[in-house]
């Protein structure tokens, strides 16, 4: 009979990409990962690795042995679910993973919110972007990720993740001090790192209003993009959670229905969804929505071709 432990080690090369990768999340060596695959291939008798420079990667019996052994984690975690749900009270530690402004707005009520419910349930968190969470849930680093998707650009679903949606989110362009629409072609512009889906739909934005964006600040902390805009450093695209239902302290503009909101989705691996506490962080997610509220300027800004001449 084939050893689940040596299967979910090859399942952890899939995911993670190398041996090193493996041995560092596992606290393993890399030669003991080695060595655990190398019995594994003895047991089925088939290569499952092969050299790509200096790396390894699977060959298709090796994809087979993975889609079953996910098949079976899948059970697994189902299994673990019901035995939870089994129980009287929540315990146990649920490792959650939430970008920055739903961290900021949501995170602190629906903290608040478990620690009533469920004081027996230990909640971690790491502050973490879609791009890197996602592979890490699949990984098994986390069990719930608070995620994200922009106008017009959907993320890919694998089958091995639910997704649950949370909320919408609208963003806004954030004008600073003097400034005005038909500027912003000049103006300098304050966007998250590029590769981001965040940054591709900004990007899209500005050039289907017909001029590419001067983007001399890039960071991924949506507050110092709101410090730079209130201090008159460079125009931003804030989303209204960032002002937790306060209010707003830059001039805000609403952008084009159909490019103006992201939608908020947490995401549990396929089994895990049912689990007591991932229900029970989900439930206190959506409650933390219900009760902040958003804060905003309803008056439009354009941004078709044209629209933004460049000042002379």
């Amino acid at each position: 009979m084939l050893d689940l432990h040596r299967l979910r080690l090859l399942r952890e090369l899939k995911h993670r990409g190398t041996l090193g990768a493996v041995a560092e999340a596992l606290s393993y060596s890399p030669s003991a990962i080695s060595q655990q695959l190398s019995v594994l291939e003895r047991e089925v008798g088939l290569t499952l690795l092969e050299p790509v420079g200096r790396r390894v990667r699977l060959t298709p019996q090796a994809e087979i042995l993975v889609a079953h052994t996910e098949a079976v984690l899948e059970r697994l975690e189902r299994a673990e679910a019901d035995l939870a749900a089994s129980l009287v009270e929540i315990t146990g530690t649920l490792r959650v993973a939430v970008f920055q402004t739903a961290a900021f707005a949501l995170l602190p009520d629906a903290l608040t919110e478990l620690r009533r419910t469920h004081p027996g349930l230990r909640v971690q968190v790491v502050q973490a972007e879609p791009e890197t969470a996602l592979p890490a849930l699949l990984a098994r680093d986390f069990d719930l990720v608070v995620t994200e998707e922009y106008p017009g650009s959907p993320v890919p679903r694998p089958a091995e993740i639910e997704h649950a949606e949370l909320c919408e989110d609208e963003i806004r362009l954030a004008l600073p001090p003097g400034a005005h629409p038909a500027e912003l072609a000049d103006r300098p512009w304050v966007m998250e790192p590029a590769g981001s889906a965040a940054r591709q739909w900004a990007t899209t934005l500005c050039r289907a209003a017909g001029f590419e964006p001067d983007v001399r600040f890039e960071s991924s902390d949506v507050l110092l993009h709101l410090r730079l805009a209130r201090q008159g450093h460079a125009v931003a695209l804030l989303p209204d959670l960032v002002w937790a239902g306060g209010t707003p302290e830059v001039e805000l503009r609403r952008l084009p229905e159909g490019r103006r909101t992201r939608r908020i989705f947490t995401a549990a691996r396929r089994g895990g969804g049912a689990h007591p506490a991932v229900a029970a962080c989900r439930d206190a997610l959506r409650r933390a929505v219900r009760c902040g509220g958003t804060a905003g300027s309803d008056r439009p800004v354009l941004l078709e071709p044209g629209s933004f001449p460049r000042g002379g």
